[in-house]
Order: structure tokens, then C-alpha cells, then sequence
């Protein structure tokens, strides 16, 4: 592993954490650096921070929102910060502690989710979707991943759902009951923990049935050789619908997109739609869907799914639409048409359709099956590692990676893009 010193080689990099993911990665990314000779310093907002961050460097703001930027700002200065890291670079305490850190030449590290689930991390440069870097151009990815080997799709590690209810119980309970120990901290999230746990508990019992009734339909689908297309719902509080896309929430997606296909998609043509694995119930979409559906004559040709096999349902369909859900890759990898509405990192001109949703579904475009293939050779190359949030191996694996990249400055290469200029977010609509 490269070492930790600084470009000139007089100072050690210092890495900031700031929020993580609900895991072990975080901490297992800052020993690997200290292992290298880094420095890392954390800051703590509230006390599922607290208690996640088992590692020294330690501080814990207990101000208030508006204190936020002058002390981030304060402790970048203080530490000779270099580099940033952090999940989730939406969130308003990140979005401020980035604008400081741009400010002051630090650069700043995002990790998520791996576009390429379930077996990797993805480690971007600025952010994701509106802020990535990943380039755009198809003659450019193609060049770019021209001497790149097809991604290893072996699967190396696994997490449970046990593992990864677990992690999140632990790091959300104590914000919901020691509050008082960080009195100033704002949540990001659209719900209190304890209502969407409220609400998972509630969606729990029914689940089996839920998941047979969807695989029935699937199969009713395929074996009568029904024209679809697929819709997948993503979290109402996922910041990829809500920073980087127009819609202000997923009802105006879902209403803007089946008023289009009642409008536009030929008779006989269906659409499933289908619900998030991880959704809470709070919100009741059978019912919305289902009203929508019927103001636009399309009762009979709308069908919800809550389970099921997604990835058999793609191969069945036409295509797919969405907002901009990292499920669009899967559509992709089967060389099926997909149009996004939001900033996705694959919403590239070759890759998905870049016609009117009107257009789309009686005329979607496929995929160039070169750009798809150097593109999923890029992606895997530059911006993703493999791991997991949750496994004990899966998690010291991406680590490893991670902490390579960020001491050898190699974070979005190869093929990073000749303009370094992020997306533009889209403009707000409402759909009334």
C-alpha cells in the first residue's frame, strides 16, 4: 500500500470521517490508513456516530446546525486536514462541510453503495448522480476502457439482512434515545427511526405471502408473453429521488410517468411497477398506484409488485423506467432499453434512451452493446471496489481498497473524465 505521507512528502495526509454508512467500513478504512502511516480525526454529530466510531480521533459537536460550517471549518484548518471522506454527500451537515473543504483545497471522498450491488462499494470523487465526475462522453468511455479486462462478476463475499438490520438498529436507536447527549444534531432523514422501524415490524408478517403472490404474477406475465415494461420504486427518502432528480417526491414520478403511458404506450402494452425491497409501508402506494391508475384508465394494465425476482422480470420485459435507480443497470447488463428522468451515472447518450418519455414506450432505444460493455468495464474500474458494508470480510476488503486509493490519489481513475466539471442537477417540477 502506498504510504501515507503527504504529495511532498513532509507531512502525513489527515483524513476527516465525517457521517458513514451503518457498518464496520469506516472504521476498518481508517485503521488500514493508519496502518500506512495516515492520520485520521472524526467528527461525531450524534450518538449513533458515537458509538459506531470505535477507533481514536474522536471529536463530538454538540452545537446547533447554524454553528456547523465555523466549526467544521475551524477543525479543517486546525488539523491540516487533506482529504475528506464521507457517505451520503447530500446530507446538510456534508453539504456545507464540503463547500469548506473546496474552499480550503481539501479533497473530498464519497462512498456508497456499489453501483455493481451486491458485491461491491463505490468510492467517487465529489459524490454521486448531479456531482459525479464519471465521464459522459461514449467515444471517450470507450477509449478509455479499451485495455480494461471484463469485471470479475464472481461473487467474493455475502451479508445477511440479519447483519445489516443489526448495524442499522445500532446506529439509529441511540440517536433516537440518547438525543439529549448531542442536543443540536438535525436529522437528514424524511422519518424518525422509530417510525420506519414502526413500519418495517408492520410489513413484516405478511412478507412470505407478499413475495408469493409477486412470483406468481411474474410468472403469469412470462407464460401468457405479455408486453411490459418495468417501473422500479425507489425510497421515498433516497437523496438520489430527491437531490438528483425534478421531482420534489416519488408521487409526482409515478404520476408524470403513468399519465405518459396512458397517453403514449400502445394498446396491450403493461406496466408493473415495482416496490422497493427495503420500503417502510409508511407510505401506502397500492392505494395511490391504484387511484392514479384508475384516473387515467389504466387499471387493468398497471400491476404492483412487492417482491419477486426483479432481474427475471427485466429479461421479460421491453424495458425499463426510472427516476434514476442503480436497478436501471441491471435493464442495462441484459441489453434492454432504459429511460431515466433523473441524473443517473448511466445516462449517457448509447447507453439509455435519450428521447422523450413519450417516445419511449413505442419506440425505446437499445443499448450499444460496445459503449454498455466499456461501460461496465470503466465503472468497475474507476469507481467501484470490491466488498460490502455489512460482512466482517466483505468490509475489511473494501477497506483495504479504499484506503489504497485515497493514499495513491487514484480515486475515479483510470478514465477520469477531461472535464472535470460535475452533472447539473435538474430544475424542481411539480406534476399536478
Amino acid at each position: 500500500m502506498a504510504d501515507g505521507q503527504g504529495e511532498a512528502g513532509d507531512a502525513p495526509k489527515v483524513f476527516l470521517f465525517l457521517q458513514g454508512p451503518s457498518s464496520p467500513l469506516f472504521v476498518e478504512t481508517a485503521k488500514a490508513l493508519e496502518a500506512a502511516g495516515a492520520q485520521c480525526i472524526r467528527i461525531n454529530l450524534n450518538a449513533g456516530d458515537w458509538i459506531s466510531w470505535r477507533a481514536g480521533g474522536a471529536l463530538n459537536y454538540r452545537g446547533n446546525f447554524a454553528g456547523w460550517r465555523a466549526y467544521v471549518r475551524r477543525r479543517i484548518e486546525a488539523d491540516g486536514v487533506t482529504d475528506m471522506i464521507l457517505h451520503g454527500e447530500e446530507r446538510p451537515y456534508h453539504r456545507v462541510a464540503i463547500e469548506e473543504a473546496k474552499r480550503l483545497g481539501v479533497r473530498v471522498n464519497v462512498v456508497e453503495m456499489g453501483y455493481l450491488r451486491p458485491d461491491w462499494v463505490t468510492l467517487e470523487r465529489d459524490g454521486l448522480s448531479s456531482n459525479s465526475h464519471f465521464p459522459t462522453d461514449p467515444a471517450y468511455i470507450i477509449e478509455a476502457a479499451s485495455n480494461l479486462p471484463e469485471p470479475d462478476w464472481t461473487r467474493r463475499f455475502s451479508q445477511t439482512f440479519r447483519a445489516e438490520a443489526l448495524y442499522d438498529l445500532a446506529y439509529y436507536l441511540p440517536i433516537a434515545f440518547l438525543w439529549f447527549l448531542y442536543p443540536g444534531y438535525r436529522r437528514h432523514g424524511l422519518y424518525h427511526p422509530l417510525m420506519e422501524y414502526a413500519g418495517w415490524l408492520r410489513r413484516l408478517p405478511a412478507s412470505g405471502r407478499r413475495v408469493r403472490e409477486a412470483e406468481s404474477l411474474i410468472e403469469k406475465l412470462i407464460a401468457g408473453g405479455a408486453r411490459f415494461f418495468v417501473y422500479p420504486l425507489q425510497l421515498q427518502t433516497d437523496f438520489q429521488l430527491r437531490s438528483h432528480s425534478p421531482f420534489h417526491r416519488q408521487q409526482d414520478a409515478i404520476r408524470l410517468i403513468l399519465r405518459s403511458f396512458a397517453q403514449n404506450a400502445a394498446a396491450g402494452t403493461e406496466l408493473v411497477v415495482k416496490l422497493h425491497p427495503l420500503d417502510n409501508g409508511l407510505v401506502d402506494w397500492k392505494t395511490y398506484i391504484g387511484r392514479v391508475s384508475a384516473e387515467f384508465g389504466l387499471s387493468s394494465r398497471i400491476h404492483l409488485l412487492d417482491g419477486g425476482n426483479l432481474d427475471r422480470l427485466i429479461v421479460a420485459s421491453q424495458g425499463m423506467v426510472t427516476v434514476n435507480s442503480t436497478a436501471a443497470l441491471s435493464a442495462l447488463n441484459a441489453g434492454k432499453p432504459v429511460k431515466a428522468l433523473g441524473t443517473a451515472v448511466y445516462d449517457i447518450e448509447g447507453l439509455s434512451d435519450q428521447a422523450l418519455l413519450d417516445r419511449f414506450w413505442r419506440h425505446p432505444a437499445l443499448p450499444s452493446a460496445e459503449l454498455r460493455d466499456a461501460f461496465f468495464r470503466l465503472l468497475a474500474a474507476a469507481v467501484q471496489v470490491r466488498g460490502n458494508f455489512c460482512s466482517g470480510e466483505g468490509a475489511r476488503a473494501a477497506a483495504r481498497q479504499i484506503a489504497e486509493r485515497l493514499l495513491s490519489l487514484t480515486v475515479n481513475l483510470p478514465g477520469a473524465y477531461v472535464d472535470p466539471a460535475p452533472r447539473q442537477k435538474p430544475a424542481k417540477i411539480e406534476v399536478a
